[in-house]
C-alpha cells in the first residue's frame, strides 16, 4: 500500500452536522475498533458529546451488534442505539494494508478505543508503542474482561463473567435461588462508562503533558467499583453480604409494595425523617415512635414486620391515590416502569429524556437522550447507527486522500 502524507488536517465537522451546537468534545476524533457492547458503549458516550467517532468494522461481518435484538424482519433494534452518532468504515485489521490504513487514521486522531484480548493489537503491529511513534498525543482506550495485566489478563472475558468476579452476581437475586442477573448488560456498560471517563481525563491531562496514555478499563473492576462497602463489611465487620431479593439488608422500609390494582410501587422511606412522613401519610403516626421502628437500626432488624404493615396499607389504595398521598407527603415513591410507561411519562417528555429520530428502514425511532445534561455545551443524538461501510468514501477520501481507483483496489481485495 502506498504511503500518503500524515499531516493532520483540520478537524472534521462534529456528528451534529453543519451549524450544529458545539459539544464539549467537538474537534476530538475517536477511532472505535471494538465490537459488541463494552468498547462501543464507550464510543457512544464520546459521540454523544460531540466527538467524531469513526467505527472500524470487519468488511464481511461488521459488528455482531448489527444482528442483536432484531425485529420480525431481522433488523436490529440495538444497533441504531449503540452506533448512534458514529461513522462506519470497513477495514480488515488482519491484513497488512488494513493495518496501514489504521496507522494513517491514528495519525489524524485523538483516541483509539478497542476491546480485543490483550496482545491482539500488538500482534497486528498496532501496539501502543508503535501508535505513539505515529502520534504521541494518541489516547489508547483498552476495554477487556480482566485488564491488560495480571494472571487472568489473557482469558476471554464477557460482561457476565466480569459481573460475577466483581461481586455483583453473588448478591443479586432471591436468597433461596442461584445468583441472578440484571436484565441488561450492566458489566459491559459500566466498563464502557469508566472507559469514556478515562478517555476524557486522559485528554484533559494531555493539555498539560502533551502526550497521550493508555486507559485500561476492566469489566470486573468497573463492577467492583460499584460494590459499596462490600469488602470492609467482610474483612472488618465479618459480614458476608448475601442475596436479599428486592431489598437491601438493614434498609427499611425500602421495597416494592402492591397497590389495589396490583401495580408494583417502590416506596423508599428508610431515613428517619422520611419514615415519619410515611407514617403520617399512612395515618399511622404512632409507628414513628414504636420501639421496633423508631430508628434506622430498629427498622432494619424488623424489616419484614414493617414491610407487611406498609404492604397492607398500600394494597388498599388505587395506584394513583397511593402515589398522590406519598408524593404530597414528601415520600419518595414510584411505579416500576416498563418501556411503555417510560414513553408515556410526562416528566420524561418534559426533560427530553427520550428523543426520536427517523430510521431509513424502521421509521420513527425512539432512543434515550444524552446523559448528563450540560447547560452550555450539551450533547445530542444526531444520527442513528450507520450501514456497514456507509462512510468509507467520505472518511478514506476526505481524511486520508485515497482516490477512487485505490479505494476500488482495496475493496476488491477485501481490505475495506
Amino acid at each position: 500500500m502506498s504511503e500518503r502524507s500524515t499531516q493532520q488536517p483540520s478537524a472534521a465537522p462534529t456528528s451534529g452536522g453543519e451549524g450544529a451546537m458545539r459539544g464539549p468534545l467537538d474537534g476530538v476524533r475517536v477511532l472505535e475498533a471494538g465490537t459488541l457492547i463494552a468498547g462501543p458503549f464507550c464510543g457512544q458516550l464520546l459521540g454523544d458529546f460531540g466527538a467524531e467517532v469513526i467505527k472500524i468494522e470487519d468488511p464481511v461481518r461488521g459488528d455482531p451488534m448489527r444482528q442483536w435484538r432484531t425485529d420480525d424482519r431481522g433488523r436490529s433494534l440495538w444497533w441504531p442505539v449503540i452506533a448512534r452518532n458514529k461513522r462506519s468504515v470497513t477495514c480488515n485489521l488482519r491484513d497488512a494494508d488494513g493495518q496501514a490504513l489504521v496507522r494513517e487514521l491514528v495519525a489524524r486522531s485523538d483516541v483509539l478505543v478497542e476491546n480485543f484480548r490483550p496482545g491482539t493489537l500488538e500482534r497486528w503491529g498496532l501496539g501502543f508503542d508503535e501508535l505513539q511513534r505515529i502520534n504521541p498525543r494518541l489516547v489508547l482506550v483498552r476495554v477487556t474482561g480482566y485488564g491488560q495485566s495480571g494472571p487472568y489478563a489473557h482469558r476471554a472475558g464477557f460482561g457476565s463473567v466480569g459481573e460475577a468476579m466483581g461481586g455483583l452476581r453473588y448478591v443479586t437475586g432471591e436468597p433461596d435461588r442461584p445468583p441472578s442477573r440484571a436484565g441488561i448488560s450492566i458489566g459491559d456498560s459500566l466498563a464502557g462508562t469508566f472507559a469514556a471517563l478515562g478517555a476524557v481525563m486522559a485528554l484533559f491531562a494531555r493539555q498539560t503533558t502533551g502526550r497521550g496514555q493508555v486507559v485500561d478499563s476492566a469489566i470486573y473492576e468497573a463492577v467492583l467499583a460499584m460494590m459499596e462497602c462490600l469488602l470492609p463489611e467482610w474483612e472488618v465487620g465479618g459480614i458476608r453480604r448475601e442475596r436479599t431479593g428486592a431489598v437491601l439488608p438493614g434498609i427499611a422500609p425500602s421495597n416494592v409494595y402492591p397497590s389495589a390494582e396490583g401495580a408494583d410501587v417502590l416506596i423508599a422511606a428508610n431515613r428517619d425523617t422520611v419514615f415519619e412522613r410515611l407514617c403520617e401519610a399512612m395515618g399511622r403516626p404512632e409507628l414513628a415512635t414504636d420501639p421496633r421502628f423508631a430508628d434506622h437500626g430498629a427498622r432494619g432488624e424488623h424489616a419484614a414486620e414493617l414491610d407487611a404493615i406498609v404492604a397492607g396499607w398500600s394494597a388498599g389504595l388505587p395506584t394513583d391515590d397511593l402515589l398522590r398521598r406519598l408524593h404530597d407527603g414528601g415520600v419518595p415513591a414510584g411505579v416500576a416502569y416498563t418501556a411503555e410507561d417510560v414513553l408515556a411519562d410526562e416528566h420524561v417528555a418534559a426533560r427530553d429524556a427520550v428523543v426520536r429520530l427517523v430510521h431509513r428502514q424502521l421509521g420513527e425511532f425512539p432512543v434515550q437522550n444524552v446523559v448528563p445534561k450540560l447547560s452550555d455545551t450539551p450533547g445530542r443524538v444526531s444520527r442513528l447507527g450507520p450501514e456497514l461501510g456507509e462512510d468509507n468514501d467520505e472518511v478514506f477520501g476526505r481524511l486520508l486522500g485515497i482516490d477512487a481507483e485505490e479505494l476500488g483496489r482495496l475493496r476488491s481485495r477485501g481490505v475495506v
